[in-house]
């Protein structure tokens, strides 16, 4: 961690514990951000996007003897800070970064059912207050965090508070006080999915437990080392006697997450295996990083044009919008099978909806009307979701041969709610990877080679068009959806609160063109066809164009 004065560290514990009451009441029902429904999220494995580092591709003694796509490939904090620098994030509408955890990692292997795997994908976690080596260090972080932030764009950490890293051929394991390893999960009630080891290449932590515990050997020896353990021990006590909270495994966890954001200034989490946990815990999480963040703005208030609470998104597995997988249609509860938990009460702003690649499959009109109307007056109006066609553990990711990426676009792209591209939907990176096996096939390097080629080239000026035209209309992710033409289809976004507005044609005819805008501009309005740059004017509540384009992505001028 960087160094804080003590003065920092001390602080008056009853103010900032009347802080933390006080956000948890403001924050109370509170509707999310229309920003952050309209936002379009790139993710990525930080170890296989852009190495720009060689120095750093070797650590730990780390081998290139794993399993294919199963060691470090040599992908840094550089590398993306490099890509931020260039503006391809903001070529292609990006306003908000997600990568995978950027902790230290276990330094040796686990062997699989499909062979040898190091922690290349970040979740497998040793130390939470040190950023592996593999990816740079924490002033690499903090630049990049910096670079994405003058760019307008927002950086989102991925956590993990429900698991370690596995015991391998060299690590020593977490004491048994802080981790389980059995049971395993068997899914059939809540205990069973919460107070269990998810995986045996985990080590699930003992979140349910209030029980003060030590800090274990080896991280004291590892701070000792590092000549920083006087300086964590401190910062600990200080956190404790702030917060009240028992030295609890999931707190000490609480409080090393925490410390990035009022370091750094991360704008908000992606939560991992967030059913796997007790739903209390992320309210505190989530308490605990609002104030740090509010601490770290008043310290940097030009930072962003923008002032924005704390935001998290959580993955639960299964969870999806109008009755996919474990969540009853017509409710935001995730069933367990005795108990409901609605997760939007803990804490969360958003949830990852795993059931949208699964949609995107069929209709695309029937699919944003449903996604639109439980987004805007159903059940989960005031609250957000996350969409996105393919993940990094997705079996069954939309268009996995990369058919039609120009269709995959128009799907995520348009579509309420959140958007979230995974590294390489922009240039069809391929899903199909030969002897790689499992999750390892969606986790293959970024595709920067094809950039030359001219299909690639096509796709990926298709999504930044798309991209572009979201970033700038916040109506695209939170507007009322309604269809003014069946074919070619065309649809308005209205969002009643700033006013913004858009009309979307998507399979017109090449050439000319007569679309529909109806009601949403005036007669003798001049607007412009964001995808061709072409201007015209509405003439009794239609608009002629004549573009060599399928699309058209009508605004005000």
């Amino acid at each position: 961690m960087i160094l804080k004065s003590l003065n920092k560290l001390l602080m008056p514990a009853l103010l900032c514990a009347t802080a933390t009451q006080a956000y948890a009441a403001e924050q109370k029902n509170k509707p999310i951000d229309p920003y952050w429904n309209n936002a379009t999220v790139y993710f990525m494995m930080t170890d296989r996007f852009a190495n720009s580092d060689k120095s750093n591709d070797v650590n730990y003694n780390r081998k290139q003897d794993g399993a294919t796509l199963r060691n470090f490939m040599g992908g840094d904090l550089k590398g993306i800070t490099q890509k931020i620098n260039e503006g391809y994030f903001n070529d292609l509408g990006v306003n908000v970064l997600w990568m995978t955890p950027l902790n230290e990692q276990v330094h040796g292997y686990w062997d699989e059912d499909w062979g040898r795997s190091y922690p290349f994908h970040g979740y497998w976690i040793k130390d939470w207050t040190a950023v592996d080596p593999n990816w740079g260090t924490e002033a690499d972080m903090k630049a990049m965090i910096d670079a994405a932030h003058a760019k307008g764009i927002r950086v989102l950490a991925d956590v993990v508070l429900n698991h370690t890293g596995p015991k391998t051929n060299i690590d020593v394991q977490w004491p048994d006080d802080w981790v389980r390893i059995d049971p395993l999960c068997q899914w059939q009630n809540y205990e069973q999915v919460v107070t269990c080891n998810l995986a045996t290449s985990l080590s699930d932590l003992k979140t349910e437990s209030d029980k003060p515990v030590a800090l274990p050997p080896f991280l004291l020896k590892k701070w000792r080392e590092e000549g920083r353990e006087q300086q964590e021990l401190a910062e600990l006590d200080a956190f404790f006697k702030r917060t009240g909270l028992p030295r609890a495994p999931k707190n000490y966890v609480i409080k090393w997450l925490t410390d990035w954001v009022r370091d750094h200034g991360l704008d908000g989490f992606r939560v991992d295996t967030a059913k796997h946990a007790e739903e209390e815990i992320w309210q505190v999480l989530k308490d605990e990083s609002t104030l740090a963040l509010r601490e770290w703005q008043q310290k940097n208030p030009n930072a962003l044009p923008t002032t924005k609470d704390f935001f998290m998104v959580g993955e639960v597995m299964n969870f999806g919008v109008d009755g996919h997988g474990q969540t009853p249609k017509g409710t935001r509860l995730y069933d367990f099978g005795d108990k409901q938990v609605d997760y939007f009460n803990y804490g969360f702003d958003s949830l990852i909806n795993m059931g949208f690649a699964q949609h995107a499959k069929g209709d695309i009109k029937s699919m944003f009307e449903v996604y639109s109307k439980s987004l805007n007056s159903g059940e989960l109006s005031g609250v957000g979701v996350m969409n996105y066609l393919v993940s990094h553990d997705d079996e069954h990711p939309f268009d996995k041969a990369r058919k039609d990426s120009f269709d995959a676009a128009n799907k995520l792209l348009l579509a309420p709610g959140m958007a979230q591209i995974y590294y390489g939907d922009e240039t069809a990176r391929s899903l199909t990877i030969k002897d790689a096996f499992g999750d390892a096939t969606w986790r293959s390097f970024m595709n920067w080679q094809d950039l030359d080629k001219p299909h690639t080239k096509a796709v990926l000026a298709h999504w930044q068009k798309l991209g572009q035209f979201r970033r700038a209309h916040i109506a695209v992710g939170t507007g009322k959806h309604q269809q003014l033409n069946a074919s070619p289809y065309v649809f308005s976004r209205v969002d009643d609160k700033s006013g913004d507005k858009v009309v979307v044609a998507l399979d017109a005819p090449k050439g000319k063109k007569t679309i529909t805008v109806g009601k949403v501009f005036n007669n003798g309005q001049q607007l412009t066809d964001a995808y061709s740059g072409l201007k015209t004017t509405v003439v009794d509540g239609k608009v002629n164009l004549n573009s060599p384009f399928s699309v058209v992505l009508l605004q005000a001028n």
